[in-house]
């Protein structure tokens, strides 16, 4: 995978000490006009797959956010607006799922030797060493990258 400035700069944020989400949405700071701190903020609940609760993978949920920030709607929608961004959102985790097998991270991080219960881990090389994290805030990070080039689904 070759990467971009963008990718390189989600991946960049995690090795720094960024949870996946926030890695991801500050990435695309430039165009979800989200100020840095507002950013980090919102989006420092859901690493290690919800406050490590390992379910949908924060990589992937990062990616959502930045997605419907950027392409999402703003209005009480029930009808086609909706329809269209839910198959937009779900066809950006099939590209991730068909890369990976999953966007859950405990799938995704099995084989992976953690610490048990909720508390995050110290950032040491050890844990970077161990985990594909970076690799999947490359992954998603580009998957909407390629989108965004697209103008959308």
């Amino acid at each position: 995978m070759e990467y971009t400035d963008r990718m390189k700069k989600a991946k960049e944020n995690f090795l720094s000490g960024y949870n996946c989400t926030q890695s991801i949405l500050l990435a695309f700071g430039d165009v979800t006009g989200l100020d840095d701190t507002s950013a980090a903020k919102i989006s420092s609940s859901f690493g290690g797959g919800m406050a490590r609760m390992r379910e949908v993978c924060g990589a992937v949920s990062g990616m959502f956010m930045a997605a419907g920030l950027i392409f999402g709607y703003s209005t009480p929608e029930t009808g086609n607006v909706k329809k269209e961004h839910y198959a937009f959102i779900r066809t950006l985790a099939d590209e991730f799922r068909a890369e990976y097998g999953s966007i859950i991270c405990r799938e995704l991080l099995a084989g992976v030797k953690t610490a048990d219960g909720g508390d995050p881990e110290p950032r040491t090389k050890e844990y970077y060493s161990k985990r594909p994290c970076p690799e999947y805030i490359a992954a998603c990070t580009g998957i909407l990258e390629r989108h965004l080039k697209k103008g959308g689904c």
